[in-house]
C-alpha cells in the first residue's frame, strides 16, 4: 500500500474533464463508422484502408504535437486541436463519396493526433511516484466515460439521422474549447530552451535507442495492432454477423426493456441492438479501471502487461464463439477484453512515461505513440482490408477472433522473451 499520497491539482481534475468530451467525440464517430461505411455501400477492404490510415495519422502525428508542447505549452497545442477537429467533424454531415469520406476521416485524425499526448502528458507533470498509477487510472477511466457514452448516445442519435450524431459530436468539441480557454491552466514544470530543431534531433536520439525502438515496434505489432484489430471490427461483427434480436432479448431478460431500448433501435417492428451502443468495452472500464490500477500498482509493469495481454486473448475466443455457439458470448468476450485492457493500456503508458525526465513527457509520450500508430495502420490493413474481408465473403466471419487471440499470446511469449534477453528498462524515480 502507498502512504502519504499526493492529492491531484486542480489542472489535473479540469484536463481529464476534457478528455471526457474528446473522448466522446471520437469513439462515437470511429465505433459507429464501420456500420455506417457500410450502409453507405462501400466493401470492407475499402474500409481497412480508411482505418488505417486514420489510426496512423491519429497516433504518428502526437509525435510532433507532444514535442511542440513541450516547446510551447500545453494549452496552446489543446486550442490549436479544437481548431482542426470541429470543422472536420461537421464535414460528415455533408459528404458521401469514398474519396471525400476518406479525406474527411484523415482530417479528424489529424485534429485527434494534435491533442492525444496533451493530456497524458499533463497527468505525467502533475504527478509523482506516490500518485501516478492511481493518476493513470484516473485519466483512463475518465477516457472510457466519454469513450461509453458517444457510442451510446450518437448510437441513438444515427437511429434517427446519421446527422444528428455529427452534430452531437461537434458541440462535445466546441464545449472543450471552452473549458480550455476559460478554466485549464498551464501546469508548472521545467520548460526546455531550445530550439524545434533540437528538438527533433531529440527525436532521432530517443529512437536512435535500439533497445527503447525495438521494444515500441514489439508493443506496434503485438499489442497495439489486435487491440486496434478489435475496435475496428466489433460493432460491424455484432451490426452484421450476429443475431441483434436476440441480443436485444438477452439484454432484456437481464437488465429490463428500459435498458435494452436504450440499446437498440426499431427494425421494421423488431428491435435489435445497435452494434456500436454494445461493443465498446467502455462500460466496463468505467467502472472498474480505479479498481483495477489501485490493484495492479503494487506489482511490477511487465508482469502486469503480460497478464492483462493473456486476459485479453481469452476474450477473443469468446468473441469468436459467439458467431458459433450463441451470440450471448459476445458480452463475456467483450467484459474479458475490458479488463485486459484496464490492466495492459494505462500501465504500459504509464511505464514508458517515467522512463522519460519530467521536462521531456510530452517527447517519450510522443515517441509512444509510434507504436500505436504502427499498430493502428496494420490493423486496418491487415485484419480489416484483408483477414476480416476474407472471412466475410466465406462466411464465417467469426475465424477473425480465433486468428486475434492466437496472434496475442503469440506477442506474450514475445515480450518476455524480450524482457528476459535484453533487459528491461529504468524508470525515473521523480
Amino acid at each position: 500500500m502507498i502512504k502519504n499520497r499526493t492529492s491531484f491539482p486542480r489542472v489535473f481534475w479540469i484536463a481529464n474533464s476534457v478528455e471526457i468530451l474528446e473522448r466522446f467525440a471520437y469513439y462515437g464517430i470511429y465505433m459507429s463508422f464501420s456500420i455506417y461505411f457500410g450502409i453507405l455501400g462501400f466493401k470492407t477492404e475499402q474500409l481497412g484502408l480508411i482505418q488505417g490510415l486514420f489510426l496512423f495519422m491519429s497516433y504518428t502525428i502526437p509525435v510532433l504535437s507532444g514535442t511542440f508542447a513541450d516547446k510551447f505549452g500545453f494549452k496552446k497545442m489543446l486550442i490549436i486541436s479544437y481548431i482542426a477537429y470541429l470543422p472536420s467533424i461537421l464535414l460528415l454531415i455533408v459528404t458521401r463519396s469514398f474519396s471525400g469520406i476518406a479525406l474527411t476521416m484523415l482530417c479528424i485524425g489529424f485534429a485527434a493526433g494534435i491533442f492525444k499526448p496533451l493530456i497524458s502528458g499533463t497527468v505525467r507533470v502533475v504527478t509523482d511516484t506516490t500518485n501516478r498509477t492511481l493518476g493513470f487510472g484516473i485519466f483512463y477511466a475518465m477516457v472510457n466515460i466519454g469513450a461509453c457514452f458517444g457510442p451510446l448516445i450518437m448510437g441513438k442519435l444515427r437511429a434517427i439521422s446519421w446527422e444528428y450524431a455529427y452534430i452531437a459530436a461537434a458541440v462535445g468539441i466546441g464545449i472543450m474549447f471552452v473549458v480550455t480557454l476559460l478554466f485549464y491552466k498551464e501546469p508548472p514544470r521545467q520548460r526546455e530552451g531550445v530550439t524545434l530543431g533540437r528538438k527533433f534531433r531529440d527525436i532521432g536520439e530517443a529512437l536512435g535507442d535500439l533497445k527503447f525502438t525495438s521494444f515500441l515496434v514489439i508493443l506496434g505489432l503485438f499489442f497495439w495492432l489486435p487491440l486496434w484489430a478489435f475496435y475496428n471490427l466489433i460493432a460491424k461483427y455484432i451490426e452484421f454477423s450476429l443475431d441483434g434480436s436476440a441480443l436485444y432479448l438477452n439484454i432484456r431478460s437481464v437488465f429490463g426493456t428500459a435498458v435494452a431500448d436504450l440499446l437498440s433501435r426499431d427494425d421494421h417492428g423488431t428491435r435489435r441492438v445497435l452494434g456500436e451502443s454494445i461493443s465498446n468495452p467502455a462500460y466496463a472500464i468505467m467502472l472498474f479501471q480505479v479498481l483495477i490500477s489501485w490493484f495492479f500498482e503494487r506489482y511490477k509493469s511487465i508482469p502486469s502487461f503480460t497478464a492483462g495481454l493473456a486476459v485479453m486473448g481469452i476474450g477473443f475466443g469468446f468473441l469468436g464463439l459467439a458467431g458459433i455457439s450463441g451470440p450471448a458470448w459476445v458480452f463475456l468476450g467483450i467484459f474479458l477484453f475490458a479488463v485486459g485492457e484496464m490492466i495492459t493500456s494505462p500501465r504500459i503508458q504509464e511505464y514508458i512515461s517515467w522512463l522519460a525526465p519530467k521536462e521531456k513527457a510530452g517527447l517519450y509520450m510522443g515517441s509512444n505513440f509510434l507504436a500505436i500508430g504502427i499498430g493502428g495502420f496494420l490493423s486496418g490493413i491487415v485484419y480489416t482490408r484483408w483477414i476480416y474481408s476474407y472471412f466475410e465473403r466465406s462466411g464465417h466471419t467469426e475465424n477473425v477472433w480465433i486468428v486475434l487471440g492466437i496472434h496475442i499470446f503469440l506477442g506474450i511469449l514475445i515480450i518476455l522473451s524480450f524482457t528476459y534477453f535484453v533487459g528491461q528498462f529504468k524508470e525515473q524515480e521523480h
